[in-house]
């Protein structure tokens, strides 16, 4: 049995780059910056970046479009793909690592993106709907049309 995942929660560092292959797939490339920190042998804190390249496709490369910019924090599911290349210029291979997406999932909360004022495009805060009361007095649920999801 083979698995080939990664999940990994992060800042984007760059607006998505979206792009139509010639075959009329859409496509989105992106990177993640992942921090880990830890406190070495002589106390002092110590801090790593780690960068991603990652990839979606159709219309999760749309959304990715959309709703991304750089500083917003995601969660990303994927499997690690490694392509390579004979550079042109050097006549050299060069090769890429990049998480494939599968799943990814906005962890900012609506309005409040790092690098924009809230309420200045993307999201905008809405208040809940009114809740309806049955015959019994008890608060019933509305039903959620796939189609209002805009993803």
């Amino acid at each position: 049995m083979d698995l080939n995942k990664a999940m990994i929660i992060g800042n984007v560092t760059r607006d998505p780059e979206v792009r139509t292959t010639p075959t009329g797939q859409t496509v989105a490339n992106f990177g993640i910056a992942t921090n880990f920190t830890w406190t070495d042998q002589q106390g002092q804190r110590q801090e790593k970046v780690e960068f991603h390249n990652i990839v979606a496709w159709r219309r999760l490369a749309e959304i990715c479009q959309q709703y991304l910019k750089k500083g917003s924090k995601i969660f990303i599911e994927g499997r690690l793909e490694t392509r390579s290349w004979d550079d042109q210029a050097t006549g050299k291979k060069q090769y890429r690592t990049e998480i494939i997406t599968e799943n990814m999932i906005m962890l900012d909360r609506a309005g409040s993106h790092p690098s924009t004022p809230p309420q200045a495009g993307g999201f905008t805060p809405q208040p809940p709907p009114p809740q309806e009361h049955g015959s019994d007095g008890q608060v019933t649920e509305e039903e959620i049309n796939i189609e209002d999801i805009p993803f």
